[in-house]
């Protein structure tokens, strides 16, 4: 027997938990649950993390969360219960797959093109680090955190995913034409990580291609890997292209927990009167399923389920307005009477049952996830951020006083486009300047070195920001300025 930790959420997540899990009960799976308090009405109690140190404690030590949908306050200064549990767990990767389902209609399933993508969305860091700062009263700044060992985590988890389902694609989508360094990272890791898996064709696609295919060819794409914020949008563009988020599962995986969700909203102008659609959660606790290597249990639910749809059963939100809907009680007692049937369509095969996914219980201190540094990296200047309404000219001019001997002026930027010693008088501008400072002939420079540099901006400018230019082997490891 296996407990999990179970979170019913807010709005209508009570009454779809409730369902899913009258449907697992009824399939005499070994599972027992532990009701854990997550969510908004904690929140409101006064834990900031939306969930109380016992349900923490339980999560942790259970390993598995299967939660509903869950509301974050509005206007409190918090942070989402649901990228909290995330990050707070490490699990790196998120995991949904979109599948056309027979009985939901869609464009693509009216014209006969079957859908079945896997998309996995690095899960921690990417700007959901939720890093920002006010730098003056007109200029907001957020932290974009990539790294090499996280993507190497999410990376390494989406090809052995592809290898075991035998797919014939793994898609690294980008943006590494105008991020070169940060989403630059990510899609090196991908390229590095290809090397270890030949029999997978590797490839990757900007991310505004990759949306305008999706919505025009989806059927050409297997597994895709993404980083965070553009996989979160690419991953709901894809809920839209099988039926909507009502039809999305979600698994967030770390090596030690995993979380299996709805992605959908709270919906709590319906909530309490029976009518959601259960789907979304059923597909996500089936997944849970086969990661606890319940794979007979979560076959013939996962069956029964696309043999319910493919009768045409269906609740409020979607179906054959023609036919009368069903209630969120009365979807989930169809699905249990349906129990052993086969669908038409894409039955799921009986396998045996198996060991669960192998998670680590035994931690003393937190994980440090670092590579070994091969290169020598050394300090060749600053970026400064400054907060100032003159003109470039005389900006320049102020912090031209103030190099030390040490450093020379090379570039002068306004939101990342150069506005001296080159520049065009139809740029507009922002009271946040870049000034770039780096040592001459390239020559290393300390810190101590910067921090006077800084003392002395600071007798002119209120210094916002800065960020050390380092270069490794002689490689910058910084990007130029628009029009540098």
């Amino acid at each position: 027997m296996t407990t999990i930790a179970v979170a019913k959420g807010d709005g209508i997540g009570p009454e779809i938990m409730d369902a899913v899990l009258h449907i697992f009960d009824a399939a005499n799976l070994p599972l027992q649950y532990e009701l854990v308090d997550m969510g908004k009405w904690v929140f409101d109690k006064g834990y900031s993390n939306g969930m109380t140190p016992d349900a923490q404690s339980t999560i942790e030590k259970l390993g598995i969360l299967f939660k509903g949908p869950m509301e974050t306050p509005k206007g409190k200064g918090v942070k989402s219960i649901n990228v909290t549990a995330r990050k707070t767990w490490n699990t790196y990767a998120n995991n949904r797959v979109f599948q056309s389902l027979h009985g939901v209609n869609t464009v693509f399933s009216s014209a006969g093109i079957p859908i079945d993508i896997t998309m996995v969305r690095e899960n921690i860091e990417d700007t959901y680090g939720g890093i920002e700062h006010m730098l003056t009263h007109d200029v907001a700044l957020s932290r974009r955190f990539i790294t090499k060992p996280g993507s190497m985590q999410v990376i390494r988890y989406a090809f052995e995913m592809a290898k075991k389902k035998g797919t014939r694609r793994i898609t690294c989508g980008h943006k590494a034409n105008i991020m070169k360094l940060t989403d630059g990272l990510f899609l090196d890791t991908f390229y590095e990580i290809a090397k270890d898996y030949p029999e997978l064709k590797a490839d990757d696609i900007i991310v505004d291609d990759l949306a305008m295919k999706l919505v025009v060819r989806p059927h050409e794409f297997d597994v895709i890997v993404m980083t965070n914020l553009q996989g979160d949008i690419i991953s709901d563009l894809c809920a839209g292209l099988v039926g909507g988020l009502g039809f999305a599962p979600s698994a967030n995986i770390g090596d030690h927990i995993a979380i299996f969700e709805a992605v959908h909203g709270t919906a709590p102008d319906i909530a309490g009167k029976n009518i959601a659609n259960p789907t979304a959660l059923l597909l996500s606790g089936i997944t849970m399923l086969r990661h606890l290597g319940l794979m007979q249990g979560a076959a013939q639910i996962e069956n029964s389920l696309l043999y319910t749809l493919e009768q045409g059963v269906h609740t409020g939100d979607f179906g054959d307005k023609l036919k009368q809907s069903v209630n969120t009680t009365d979807f989930a007692q169809t699905i249990i009477a349906n129990f052993g049937k086969q669908p038409a369509h894409n039955p799921k095969p009986m396998l045996a049952d198996m060991p669960p996914t192998p998670t680590l219980f035994t931690i003393v201190e937190n994980s440090m996830m670092e590579n070994v540094e091969t290169s020598q990296e050394v300090i060749v200047g600053v970026d400064m951020f400054i907060e100032s309404n003159e003109q470039p000219a005389n900006v320049a001019e102020k912090c031209l006083a103030h190099t030390l001997n040490l450093f020379k002026l090379v570039t002068i930027s306004n939101r990342g486009t150069q506005v001296w010693p080159k520049g065009s008088i139809f740029t507009n501008l922002v009271n946040t300047y870049a000034c770039r400072f780096e040592s001459i002939g390239d020559a290393p420079v300390t810190q101590i070195d910067i921090i006077e540099l800084y003392k002395r901006l600071a007798q002119d400018f209120k210094v916002c920001s800065t960020e050390l230019l380092n270069t490794s082997d002689g490689k910058k490891m910084y990007s130029l300025a628009q029009g540098q």
